[in-house]
């Protein structure tokens, strides 16, 4: 046997778009797998081509700064063939090229090498990344898993270049597929079926940590029409208040941290065993933290008490899921009604939230929807006493609401996912308007009276 410890390189891929900002982003799910790898005795190593503080960047960067959020380096490239018409700048979000052929030549050559995606329509960000990867090292396996590897396997096993793909979860299938390519093999040192066995993942392997993403769930007891959470995660977890605790301690005492964005798809839910005692915990320890939910939180699950605990514990930017306000024939989701929206609204503000920190999402570009009930959405959001966010629609293959997304597309949204990148509002029949577009950025930026 050639090895006995393998090595193993992880690569977060460069993301190309339109637009790209690090709001709380990192691949949660590859540095995961990398902890597990390391748990079980393997060489790890982590190349992340969207990392913002490269020593080569012409700033440095504070990782601490607005809450540990910012820009990537920005390279404007062309546009992929499908997109060309779009009169928007498209770009490589990430260090560039030369960097990372050098900083690959520097390693010791791996083993293996694994890549992720996160969406859909980011891949030809991967397919660069793993061109890039095979020519430094054309004889190492590369082994694809992340999103776009599950959601997508047909087109990333006919155009990603890879050797091994890994749909759904990785941490019950990485090992038994690391021993087939190495020949090292191991039993399993965790329970994959218990959120309180895992290893912390390893953001330890980036250059700084301005935050950490906290997983204290996974899965979600909703199935939203437009979300592909059930596809992704079909099982609902939960981790125990006090391991969550002990992660963030650790994370502050050990590097300094202290922002985490919250991942979970269903924070609050079932909020008096998980939630509660959670941030009660939080608030006893007697330390300062600063808490993000970017992903949003169920507005039905707020009540005075919810709201006062996240605020005596540190919630800064807290983000709520209503999607729409056309309550009465709503069909995307059933997860709130119009007097719950108003009554969590309330509890948020009466617990100290400003109306700065705390922000509605709002979809824009659904199948059908008209401009008019979005704007009625913004306009009653701010009347209540927050901020209307605008989050776009991203087409989801498997989900409810696919079918109804292809027929409404002006493109073969089924053809190339490149076509679901929520920027060029890809289920709008009549094509994208810029000037549309604007005017709801200035009503939402606007003072409703």
């Amino acid at each position: 046997m050639k090895l006995q410890k393998p090595h193993i390189l992880c690569v977060n891929p460069w993301i190309h778009d339109f637009a790209a900002y690090d709001v709380w982003a990192k691949p949660i799910g590859l540095l995961s797998i990398a902890s597990i790898l390391r748990l079980h005795g393997f060489s790890v190593s982590y190349m992340d081509c969207q990392d913002r503080f490269h020593p080569n960047a012409v700033t440095s960067q504070d990782p601490t700064a607005r809450n540990g959020r910012g820009p990537y380096v920005k390279t404007t490239i062309p546009p992929p063939v499908g997109l060309a018409s779009i009169q928007r700048k498209y770009s490589r979000y990430g260090i560039l090229p030369e960097w990372f052929e050098k900083d690959l030549n520097a390693l010791p050559k791996p083993d293996i090498v694994l890549v992720t995606c996160v969406m859909t329509y980011w891949y030809p960000g991967l397919f660069e990344t793993i061109h890039a990867v095979r020519s430094i090292y054309p004889d190492v396996p590369i082994v694809l898993g992340g999103i776009y590897a599950t959601l997508c396997r047909d087109h990333a096993v006919l155009n990603s270049g890879a050797d091994y793909l890994l749909s759904g979860p990785g941490e019950t299938q990485i090992l038994d597929l690391v021993g087939d390519i190495t020949g090292v093999r191991h039993s399993l040192k965790f329970d994959p079926g218990n959120l309180n066995a895992y290893p912390y993942p390893a953001f330890d392997l980036q250059r700084k940590i301005g935050y950490v993403p906290l997983l204290t769930s996974r899965g979600c007891p909703f199935s939203c029409a437009y979300c592909a959470s059930n596809i992704l995660q079909p099982r609902r977890m939960l981790r125990e208040p006090d391991r969550v605790v002990e992660e963030i301690v650790f994370w502050q005492d050990t590097y300094g941290v202290t922002d985490f964005a919250f991942y979970d798809d269903a924070l609050l839910v079932n909020a008096g065993k998980h939630a509660v005692p959670m941030f009660k915990r939080i608030i006893e320890s007697g330390r300062s933290f600063k808490f993000h939910t970017p992903n949003a939180v169920h507005i039905r699950e707020i009540t005075p008490e919810i709201a006062e605990l996240m605020f005596a514990a540190g919630v800064q930017t807290l983000r709520l899921g209503l999607e729409t306000l056309e309550f009465e024939e709503r069909e995307i989701d059933r997860k709130v009604k119009e007097e719950e929206f108003v009554q969590a609204v309330s509890c948020l503000l009466a617990a100290g939230f400003q109306k700065e920190q705390v922000g509605a999402y709002l979809l824009v570009g659904l199948p059908g929807q008209n401009t008019a009930s979005v704007e009625l959405s913004i306009k009653t959001v701010k009347r209540s006493g927050i901020t209307p966010i605008l989050a776009y629609y991203t087409p989801i293959p498997h989900t409810k609401m696919w079918a109804a997304a292809v027929a409404a597309s002006r493109y073969d949204l089924a053809a190339d996912p490149i076509f679901t990148n929520n920027a060029i509002m890809p289920c709008r029949q009549s094509g994208f308007e810029w000037d549309e577009l604007a005017r709801l950025k200035q009503l939402v930026k606007e003072v409703i009276r």
